[in-house]
């Protein structure tokens, strides 16, 4: 789940998650206190504080039916334009925000034609400079937009091309899909099963299973023992409620991850970044200011590491960078230097909110 610019774009998929939110909060007990706890999935680490991120995403979303384009970047471009390009996108996420993590997305079309070369680029460029990358497959839009793999005749080609390129490489990791909504908790861990022993050489700490749903609660594949040993990718937004207080936001998130915070990244979360807000300040009446507060809060509490959504695109209002210079020499500006330093604050640095 993501934000889009305007509303009637988001609405479908609003709908859905509030209805997931819904849910969540009636099985909040026993989504708390079932046996999905660190101990019963083999967590990679003692915590995920090492992944400090933003993503880098398409205007339209990542979703899409062609070739995906980062903003910024075009796919005219060749392998040497992109890397030079994503070099000083890169650079510039960690220079404006002290990121050292990006998250990309990935489809067939993007993968199993002649751009592909070009579109390794931007993970070459990142790599290349220490930066982790979770490569993450995207659904299509329009009608294949209902949270299902589009295609397992292009699915697994994709993959099969991806991983031969970056198993080796200790900065990339793997995410099978982005918001598997389309499934249930079952049938989604069996593919995440099926994509872990179709790989089985790659590390398994080196592998992001999503959470059920929109990515809205890993309790459930925390808990599968086929899953062991990977990291769970949480999604959390504060468009999902229209209002709610500080305390509700803490207890809101920590019930989509239950005992297994050890594993989890929340690899997406966000809210609006160029309409002046101050996330510096409590703010009580504010139910974004509140949502960003509580999260970060709540990650640094619990040692969790987090990718916000989104580092760039263009367009959006929660994007907390914006591309300055020229076509073929990008850097990008902070949009809002609150909502930066409350995710340093989530990663470990920066000073806490003023009363």
């Amino acid at each position: 789940m993501r934000k889009t610019p305007t509303r009637a774009s988001r609405t479908p998929r609003l709908r859905a998650a509030l209805v997931a939110v819904a849910v969540a909060a009636v099985t909040g007990a026993t989504l708390a206190g079932s046996p999905a706890s660190a101990s019963s999935g083999s967590a990679p680490a003692t915590d995920t504080t090492q992944f400090k991120g933003v993503n880098w995403a398409d205007p339209r979303d990542n979703f899409a039916d062609d070739l995906l384009q980062l903003s910024g970047l075009s796919t005219t471009d060749t392998y040497r334009q992109t890397y030079a390009k994503a070099t000083r996108i890169i650079a510039a996420f960690r220079a404006n925000l002290g990121a050292n993590t990006v998250r990309l997305p990935i489809n067939p079309y993007t993968v199993n034609g002649a751009y592909w070369k070009s579109y390794r680029g931007v993970i070459d460029a990142a790599s290349d400079q220490g930066f982790k990358v979770i490569v993450s497959y995207w659904e299509g839009t329009g009608a294949q937009k209902d949270g299902y793999i589009d295609d397992t005749a292009t699915y697994w080609p994709m993959w099969d091309t991806v991983v031969k390129a970056y198993k080796n490489d200790k900065h990339v990791y793997f995410e099978p899909m982005n918001e598997p909504h389309g499934y249930t908790d079952t049938e989604w861990a069996d593919i995440a099963a099926k994509w872990l022993s179709t790989y089985s050489k790659v590390p398994r700490n080196r592998v992001f299973v999503s959470g059920a749903g929109y990515n809205d609660h890993v309790t459930t594949v925390c808990a599968d023992p086929r899953l062991k040993g990977t990291y769970l990718s949480l999604h959390h937004y504060g468009f999902w409620k229209d209002y709610a207080t500080y305390d509700q936001w803490v207890a809101d998130l920590k019930v989509r991850i239950g005992d297994c915070a050890n594993r989890t990244v929340a690899d997406e979360f966000g809210a609006p970044m160029t309409t002046g807000l101050n996330y510096n300040v409590k703010t009580p009446d504010d139910n974004f200011v509140n949502y960003v507060q509580a999260v970060t809060d709540t990650f640094r509490e619990l040692k969790m590491g987090s990718v916000y959504w989104p580092g760039l695109r263009t367009d959006d209002t929660y994007s907390i960078q914006t591309l300055t210079g020229t076509t073929a020499r990008p850097w990008l500006a902070t949009t809002n230097q609150s909502g930066a330093d409350r995710l340093a604050w989530a990663w470990g640095h920066g000073k806490p909110v003023k009363g």
